[in-house]
């Protein structure tokens, strides 16, 4: 099995790529936009779980170098997870356009692109796995992060297309929707403790769900509680609350 990881840098694809090494005794290829941590990693991987590794220069918004990037590889994925994304400044990007262009391109755009060409090389395999990080915040608007909300939003049904069409080339499609993670994307922010996971605990979560055959993943497992019971607040209530 060959795994393609694309935001390789993240906490959690990086954690996602021990457990499929270490469960799967899958190759692990890397792609991001910073090639030198990939490398110590990639060499970490390969001695640690003797797997073959591999790294490339991945850029999300870079779109006219995406179909160029996976011809290039050899062999092909079997599966691919996107881990890739940006949270960004809700406030500048009020302001400033160019912040929430970068915010919709790097969490939904640059996706699309990429997935569509992984998408078409699959289908004509009749093989192949998608795992795809959305979020949460896609699942109602909130005024603290409306636009990273909007474009995950977006994502989540758009993956939810993809699964749809894919069905029966017998290519899974898994849309994983985790709350708040301690990761350095979100180091700044002052967020509850008590409902931050570890890089470690979600890529578990996506593990096992893939292994159980799921196609939606909340991670942890209470989000789907908590975004259910804000999802029922009628409009009239939620639109005069803070959140």
């Amino acid at each position: 099995m060959n795994i393609l990881i694309l935001g390789a840098n993240s906490e959690v694809g990086q954690e996602l790529a021990k457990l499929f090494a270490q469960n799967e005794h899958a190759d692990i290829y890397m792609g991001s936009r910073q090639l030198d941590l990939l490398g110590k990693s990639c060499t970490d991987i390969k001695i640690r779980y003797k797997v073959e590794t591999g790294y490339f220069p991945f850029d999300a918004i870079d779109y006219d170098s995406h179909g160029a990037f996976y011809e290039k590889l050899d062999p092909k994925p079997d599966g691919v997870v996107i881990a890739f994304g940006y949270l960004g400044d809700q406030q500048l990007a009020q302001q400033d356009f160019r912040e929430a262009k970068k915010i919709i391109d790097a969490n939904f755009t640059g996706a699309v692109s990429i997935l569509e060409i992984i998408a078409a090389d699959f289908a004509r395999r009749n093989h192949g796995f998608i795992i795809a990080l959305s979020s949460v915040a896609g699942e109602r608007g909130r005024q603290s992060n409306y636009i990273y909300g909007s474009a995950k939003g977006a994502l989540t049904v758009y993956l939810s297309g993809l699964r749809n069409r894919l069905y029966k080339k017998n290519v899974r499609v898994i849309s994983v929707l985790p709350g708040m993670i301690r990761t350095k994307m979100t180091d700044h922010l002052d967020l509850p403790d008590k409902l931050l996971a570890e890089p470690e605990g979600i890529a578990q979560d996506i593990y096992n769900g893939f292994k159980k055959g799921k196609d939606i993943i909340y991670a942890k497992w209470y989000w789907k509680l908590i975004i259910g019971a804000i999802k029922i607040i009628p409009e009239k209530v939620f639109k005069r609350m803070k959140l």
